[in-house]
């Protein structure tokens, strides 16, 4: 459900008037950086969910990208807690892009001008309302992740997302709800807007940056998480047949949450539902951004405890 303003520029538009020009470079090349965080619902009010992580790692991408970004992290978390404040959520998805503009349609787009705005939506689970609960049936994707002398996979650009459409309608195509991707290697990476976990026997597996993975932020939410718990981690490459041998297998994403992988190719994990392990870090994580256990990493932001933003008024 769409929201009634957005961020645009420095100034607040009606979400209808958010246009871009068709000769806009990102929409002919891809040339844009955007993130994904969360706002959610607590006794004291909406509160945004590791709001510095993301705006760094937004400015991040488009250092990468060579897309010069006009506004500094400080003034990025104020407009996002100001958007979402004028919105009236209680709890909503949030929605922060850098792109060039309208300009040069040459392949090189640094003469382009660059926008950047804040929108919010309310948006329920991404991968559908009963998947945190029962899971998902998922299938390998027969298209690999980026290698990393082709892509930046740390960085999260809108023109590498196109793989990531592909594993998704691959997937959904053969009636499965996601897709998992290899890497250019052959091991997992990670699914098509996801990172992944692995449980067997007790210890907790998931690629590291070599398997061309974004470097999540609830993924290391996840892994702060488990560590607090004594949970033993590893980071190695993951074969395919070892998501078949799996005790649990779960998602991690700003969109996903932690989301259970029911089975994978028709495949039963373990006894085809969430495990302990999936069970235990969904208590921690949603009670922690439920605000009914105690935020001890300090990864909440409350809009109520924020002063408003004096731009864009």
């Amino acid at each position: 459900m769409p929201a009634e303003w957005i961020w645009r520029n420095g100034e607040f538009v009606r979400w209808e008037d958010a246009t871009v020009h068709v000769t806009a470079h990102a929409l002919h090349y891809g040339s844009s950086v955007f993130e994904g965080v969360r706002a959610y619902a607590t006794p004291d009010g909406p509160a945004v969910f590791r709001l510095q992580p993301h705006t760094r790692r937004l400015l991040n991408s488009a250092k990468i990208a060579r897309i010069e970004v006009p506004y500094s992290e400080a003034e990025l978390n104020e407009v996002i807690l100001e958007t979402v404040r004028r919105n009236g959520h209680e709890a909503c998805y949030i929605r922060p892009l850098v792109f060039r503009g309208a300009g040069s349609l040459g392949v090189d787009g640094r003469k382009c001008p660059t926008e950047v705005l804040v929108l919010t939506m309310e948006w329920g689970r991404y991968l559908g309302s009963e998947a945190i609960e029962q899971g998902v049936d998922v299938q390998v994707s027969s298209w690999r992740r980026i290698a990393p002398d082709t892509f930046a996979s740390m960085a999260k650009i809108g023109g590498q997302y196109i793989n990531s459409q592909f594993v998704t309608m691959e997937a959904a195509d053969n009636g499965f709800t996601e897709g998992i991707a290899l890497d250019y290697t052959g091991y997992v990476s990670e699914g098509a807007g996801e990172n992944i976990f692995v449980v067997l026997d007790g210890v907790v597996y998931t690629p590291g940056a070599w398997s061309s993975i974004l470097m999540g932020i609830t993924r290391d939410a996840v892994l702060t998480l488990l560590r607090d718990m004594g949970y033993e981690i590893r980071f190695e490459p993951i074969a395919r047949d070892m998501l078949y041998m799996a005790d649990e297998i779960f998602f991690t994403g700003t969109a996903a949450e932690i989301t259970p992988v029911r089975s994978v190719d028709r495949i039963l994990v373990g006894v085809g539902k969430p495990g302990p392990v999936t069970r235990v870090a969904q208590e921690e994580f949603f009670g922690i951004t439920s605000g009914q256990k105690p935020d001890r990493h300090g990864w909440l932001t409350y809009i109520s405890q924020t002063e408003p933003a004096k731009s864009g008024d």
